[in-house]
């Protein structure tokens, strides 16, 4: 259902119902019509009302393709502009004349007034723009006469629900918008109107999450199995999500201000701080380590290893995992997201050049992959390979070539660098599975897949490797993620400061004495 500027096609004869007895006064016929959802086998335009199902060989509509849609000429803009009401999507013809004719006695109820017009005309505008049922003539009436306004802003849940339909983005941003819409925004915020949404009301939602946190790990650290069986696979909603649910939140009702289904507010969503902060990656020092051995507790959601730590897990993978050690050393050394070292192109590895470039990735959905381009265009990256790396991935390449040899038309051309031994993709679950196992089996202190990544920005700034050049390898946006994600993690700086206090304060009290 929309709003459009197309012409009028040729006015259909409305039904007999309540709304007629509204127009006294000449007003649009309007039209009526039938369309459907099929494409032009050739060039995947819809074909609309040009579809040839839709009607049968005596021109008479057909009764079993397309839905019936209506088109209303409104009342012109306060500039001057054309505006066309058209809503569809209806079952029946029926259905669609009665709509029409209310909607006419909607327009019919300003009688002369043009101002009022316009306003009614906005109002429709407003109706199909968020995809709302038209109001009652009666309703309008009285908001006329008591010089109100003629609209009330959707709730959040309708905004919200409206907005996740009309999304044309990534399929995964989509599904992370849903989860927050759908699990924590709706129930918290959903009754609230739009226009009426306050700081106040998104605080107090962040507070009941939080609420809900500490009921979460009250539950698992309770003596009673059947009070932490109540919270069996139950996360809490840590830092980061929470930023995102914000960012989810403050995004839908920009998009409100944009379309101008409220106006005259401040986004509240801005004027609100997430609590907590991102958590910040910890090295697993030894003192850390032999903690770890002690009692099982890791220190921080993100853990990296120590230069010695990835060496030992990098010998342990060529030994026992040599189809997937080159991946994991590529992804250690460069800093490459999983799904970018698993939907490397081979087209894109330049080894003479000890070059690669990141442009393609394999995604997950549920369990289903897709192929795509990175996310940002700073995604979008060329690496440089060390010495050590490229004689690696060389070696790799001439193995994969040897197992295509013997493989013969049974080798599947994917057109990716890292594949597995039979020439099939890495599905990126598997190669976290395989990850872990490796770890497990290496006895050493845990990380995540993703935590190699923190590692090789990690290494490469205690290296003293400008911060520019590390934010440009991990492929992000600004430099700003990049230093407070990892600042806190390098070391050689603040002990250089360290020292640089302690020989000032050693000379002055020599001085002294």
């Amino acid at each position: 259902m929309s709003v459009d500027q197309k012409p009028l096609l040729t006015p259909s004869t409305t039904t007999s119902n309540p709304f007629t007895k509204e127009l006294s006064d000449p007003m649009p016929d309007g039209s009526i019509f039938k369309r459907c959802g099929c494409r032009d086998t050739h060039t995947g335009k819809p074909l609309g009302n040009h579809c040839p199902k839709l009607r049968r060989a005596n021109r008479a509509w057909s009764s079993d393709h397309g839905h019936w849609h209506y088109q209303l000429e409104l009342p012109l803009t306060p500039e001057g502009r054309r505006r066309q009401l058209r809503r569809g999507g209806f079952d029946t013809r029926a259905n669609a004349a009665t709509e029409l004719d209310q909607a006419r006695a909607l327009l019919a109820l300003a009688k002369r007034d043009r101002n009022r017009r316009v306003d009614i005309g906005d109002m429709l505008q407003h109706v199909a723009r968020t995809r709302r049922p038209l109001p009652d003539p009666d309703d309008i009436r009285h908001r006329l006469r008591a010089g109100g306004p003629l609209t009330d802003a959707p709730t959040v849940a309708q905004h919200l629900t409206t907005w996740l339909t009309g999304l044309q983005i990534d399929e995964n941003t989509t599904r992370g918008y849903e989860s927050h819409v759908h699990k924590h925004l709706i129930p918290h915020l959903g009754d609230i109107p739009l226009d009426k949404l306050r700081p106040r009301h998104i605080k107090d939602m962040f507070a009941a999450i939080e609420a809900r946190n500490t009921e979460i790990e009250t539950a698992r650290t309770s003596p009673d199995p059947a009070i932490r069986a109540t919270v069996r696979g139950i996360r809490p909603c840590g830092p980061a999500t929470r930023q995102r649910i914000r960012g989810t939140l403050r995004k839908a009702i920009n998009d409100a201000l944009a379309e101008e289904i409220i106006a005259g507010v401040t986004n509240p969503a801005t004027l609100v701080k997430t609590p907590g902060d991102r958590p910040h990656p910890i090295i697993w020092e030894p003192e850390r380590v032999d903690h770890w051995k002690t009692t099982s507790q890791i220190p921080g959601p993100v853990m990296v290893w120590t230069d010695e730590l990835l060496a030992r897990f990098l010998d342990h993978a060529a030994e026992h995992d040599p189809d997937l050690h080159p991946l994991y050393h590529f992804m250690a050394y460069r800093g490459a997201r999983r799904g970018e070292a698993c939907g490397l192109r081979d087209s894109e590895v330049r080894l003479t050049k000890q070059e690669v470039t990141i442009n393609n990735q394999i995604a997950v959905h549920g369990h289903t992959t897709r192929q795509k381009a990175p996310k940002s265009k700073a995604g979008n990256r060329d690496l440089t390979l060390d010495a050590d790396t490229t004689a690696i991935l060389t070696t790799y390449r001439a193995r994969r070539a040897a197992q295509r040899l013997q493989a013969g038309t049974a080798w599947p051309d994917t057109g990716l660098f890292f594949v597995r031994p039979n020439g099939h993709p890495w599905h990126p679950n598997l190669v976290t599975n395989r990850f872990r196992k490796l770890i497990h089996r290496a006895e050493l202190p845990p990380i995540r897949l993703h935590d190699l990544r923190h590692g090789a920005a990690t290494i490469a700034l205690d290296a003293g490797i400008d911060i520019k050049v590390v934010s440009e390898q991990l492929g992000h946006t600004t430099t700003t993620l990049t230093r407070d994600t990892y600042q806190s993690v390098t070391k050689e700086l603040h002990h250089n400061a360290a020292d640089a206090v302690a020989e000032r304060i050693k000379k002055k009290r020599h001085k002294s004495a």
